[in-house]
């Protein structure tokens, strides 16, 4: 027997109705796991594009060889993360920010042999005091006129294989392609309210979604928002972080 005593909410249940139709669910989830790994495979075995490893990048020690991000291990992956010039830490990407914030700790991917590293076009001098503010400890790098596709198009990871001196694109994503490395996401996924975003199908009377990315600034009080005394979520956990009045976003570089 089902009820549906709270307004807007799905059927409410006995145990045994419940697992039933969880169980139903789980064959779609099993059946995207393996559609998922064939993906994965098939992601293996795309061509690869040589690149030249020895392009300068700029970071904490000055110009360095692209292979060097390599450390080196066989595999790369790099997060490339968009930069407004001029802009205080506050007004700089809030979608980079969130890949980025996700991967403080790259140390399974070292244990697996891939090294990490976020490139971006910034200048070194401004760059460095936005990682030092945001705590990161993973290497950064400007890749400021580099061309493609050490340099180029940003918000996106890309991955390289090294042999010996040689250097090969092997992947980049698009979109959304960014999603597997922000946690947050998949969990939201998991809760019955979702991410809370207008895109998403929901049950007839559930909360009405706000627009992609309502809830990656915030101000001072937690509060979701995007006006003028917001920052990028987490850097409300940041030594000397306060209210800002502007994003400051002029003369931005992407």
């Amino acid at each position: 027997m089902t009820t549906n005593e709270l307004s807007g909410r799905p059927p409410i249940v006995d145990p045994d109705t419940w697992q039933a139709a969880r169980d139903e669910l789980l064959l779609r989830e099993k059946a995207h796991t393996r559609e998922g790994d064939a993906i994965a495979a098939a992601r293996r075995r795309l061509p690869m594009v040589e690149i030249d490893g020895g392009v300068e990048v700029v970071g904490a020690g000055g110009p360095v060889p692209f292979r060097e991000l390599f450390q080196g291990r066989a595999e790369l992956l790099v997060y490339q993360h968009m930069w407004y010039d001029g802009a205080p830490h506050q007004g700089q990407c809030e979608g980079c920010t969130v890949s980025a914030w996700h991967l403080r700790d790259t140390s399974y991917l070292s244990a697996r042999g891939v090294s990490f590293a976020v490139l971006t076009p910034g200048r070194w001098d401004e760059v460095a005091p936005f990682v030092e503010f945001m705590g990161y400890t993973q290497p950064w790098y400007s890749v400021r006129d580099v061309p493609e596709p050490v340099g180029g198009d940003m918000g996106c990871f890309s991955c390289f294989l090294r042999d010996g001196d040689r250097v090969f694109l092997t992947y980049r994503t698009t979109g959304r392609g960014t999603e597997p490395a922000s946690g947050s996401f998949a969990l939201l996924d998991m809760t019955p309210y979702g991410r809370g975003e207008a895109w998403q199908v929901s049950p007839d009377g559930w909360p009405e979604g706000g627009e992609p990315c309502w809830y990656w600034r915030a101000d001072a009080d937690g509060k979701a928002t995007w006006g003028a005394t917001s920052r990028p979520v987490p850097q409300w956990t940041r030594p000397g972080a306060t209210p800002e009045t502007t994003l400051g976003r002029t003369g931005a570089h992407h």
